[in-house]
Order: structure tokens, then C-alpha cells, then sequence
């Protein structure tokens, strides 16, 4: 498995309806070919910066599969209005847990 992290900056002071609109996306996620995981993260040190933590089967379920699909499609028209900036997006694969 390999996670999606995508980190956003929304635009001042649209936390809640970011947030509802993520919640609102999430079937979108789960109805998806190899989607696995999907939770929205805050990040600490930024007002305004959330961190999107997606579970795929593969950078192609993702990248290519997903992006392709009207889900995706309707993920972006629900929260891309929201974004201060395009989203950093990179992919990660665990290598171990040490506790």
C-alpha cells in the first residue's frame, strides 16, 4: 500500500466548510478502485494548512486510475474553491514502525 499525502492551504477562514466538503467528498474516495484509507489531518503549525492522507493500492490506482473518474472530478468541484494554493501532493510506501 502506499499513502497520498497532499498537503493544502485552504484560504482564511473556511475551516468549517472545507472540512464539510471533504466529509461530503469521502464516498467519492471509498467508491474508488483501490482506495483503501481516507482522513483529513490539521496541520499544528499552519492556520490554514490541512494534511489529505489517502491509502491506495498503488501510485497507478491514484495517479492514473482515479484521476481519470468522475469521482475525481467531483472531488475537486467540491473543495478546490477552497484551496489558497494547488495542493503539494507526494506519495509514500511504510517501511517500518520502530514503537
Amino acid at each position: 500500500m502506499i499513502y497520498e499525502l497532499a498537503e493544502i492551504e485552504i484560504i482564511p477562514n473556511s475551516h468549517i466548510d472545507f472540512e464539510k466538503a471533504v466529509a461530503e467528498a469521502a464516498p467519492y474516495f471509498q467508491s474508488a478502485e483501490g482506495c483503501l484509507s481516507f482522513r483529513l489531518d490539521k496541520i499544528a503549525e499552519k492556520d490554514n494548512g490541512y494534511l489529505l492522507v489517502v491509502g491506495w493500492q498503488s501510485v497507478r490506482h491514484h495517479m492514473e486510475l482515479f484521476r481519470a473518474t468522475d469521482n475525481f472530478q467531483q472531488w475537486r468541484k467540491l473543495a478546490s474553491h477552497f484551496f489558497a494554493a494547488p495542493p503539494k501532493v507526494v506519495h509514500t510506501e511504510h517501511v517500518f514502525n520502530a514503537f
